[in-house]
């Protein structure tokens, strides 16, 4: 037969597109073995194998025999890694059948056909998106031995507590990270903050140094100045003292002349007030005599 072999998933004429073992005459007929290999047909080959295994047919050990043999044949023959490989085709054809008699009533005879047929199995390469979301999947299920039977309770428990400290693990790697990186953090800003404080500080010394320095040039400056003005003041001083007294003698000379001239003048106007003194006296006397005569008359009356 030339062309293509579709049956394989071959499109094109003498193209090989996988790895495939094939059990023929096998005792059973191709319609049951067909309902079998639909089960398996673009599975892996670890959950094709396990499919099988729990398929209650019997052809199905058939089947899986013929499975093994060609995942054998892929990893010897072809060098391929068997967890990457995957169901790409499977099918059967009809074999020989054997023709057989069982004799009925009155002579004559009903045939029996002991029928057979031919399985193939393909298997090749899954792509490397497949294989990552396989290996996922498994990681996240629990895995598998290396047998490719499923773990029991107890080992993925144990596979779960695994996980669970490394998880809890990374967690804490990640707090101590983050406590070191705040460490350093408040280590750099406490070194910014000491070098401020040590410039702030020598900028003010400076400012300091600067206006005691300006301080100590005016206070030359003003002792420059004020040098010939205290020699001035001294000079005025000295002036003053020695014309003190004689001014001290006119001042007291000034003021006998004066209480000599206020008491010449008291003299004076005593001399002058002394009649009218002389007068008032006696124009009392009349006043009080005449008084008396009143007084005398009115009792006389």
């Amino acid at each position: 037969m030339t062309g293509p072999k579709l049956n394989e998933k071959s499109f094109v004429a003498g193209e090989r597109s996988g790895t495939k073992a094939t059990a023929k005459y096998v005792r059973s007929s191709a319609s049951k073995a067909r309902v079998v290999l639909n089960l398996i047909r673009g599975l892996d080959v670890r959950s094709a194998d396990e499919v099988l295994q729990f398929t209650d047919r019997h052809i199905a050990r058939d089947v899986r025999k013929v499975l093994a043999s060609a995942v054998a044949n892929a990893v010897n023959n072809d060098d391929q890694d068997a967890d990457e490989l995957f169901v790409i085709a499977c099918f059967a054809d009809e074999g020989p059948t054997l023709r057989r008699f069982r004799p009925r009533a009155r002579g004559r005879a009903s045939r029996i056909n002991k029928r057979s047929c031919h399985i193939t199995v393909i298997v090749a390469r899954m792509s490397d998106e497949r294989i990552a979301i396989i290996t996922a999947r498994q990681e996240r299920a629990g895995g598998s031995t290396g047998r490719g039977r499923p773990q029991s309770s107890a080992a993925s428990r144990r596979a779960r507590v695994e996980r669970s400290r490394q998880q809890a693990g990374g967690a804490e790697e990640a707090i101590d990270a983050i406590e070191v990186d705040e460490e350093i953090l408040d280590a750099e800003t406490t070194a910014d903050e000491t070098t401020d404080e040590s410039t702030d500080a020598g900028d003010t010394d400076a400012t300091e140094s600067e206006a005691a320095e300006s301080a100590e040039a005016s206070e030359a400056d003003s002792s420059e100045d004020d040098a010939p003005a205290e020699a001035e003041a001294t000079e005025d001083d000295a002036t003053a003292d020695t014309e003190a007294p004689e001014e001290a003698v006119e001042i007291e000379a000034t003021e006998s002349d004066d209480a000599d001239a206020v008491d010449a003048s008291a003299d004076a106007d005593d001399d002058s007030n002394s009649p009218a003194a002389s007068e008032g006296s006696a124009s009392d006397e009349l006043e009080s005599d005449e008084e008396n005569q009143r007084a005398d008359e009115e009792d006389n009356r």
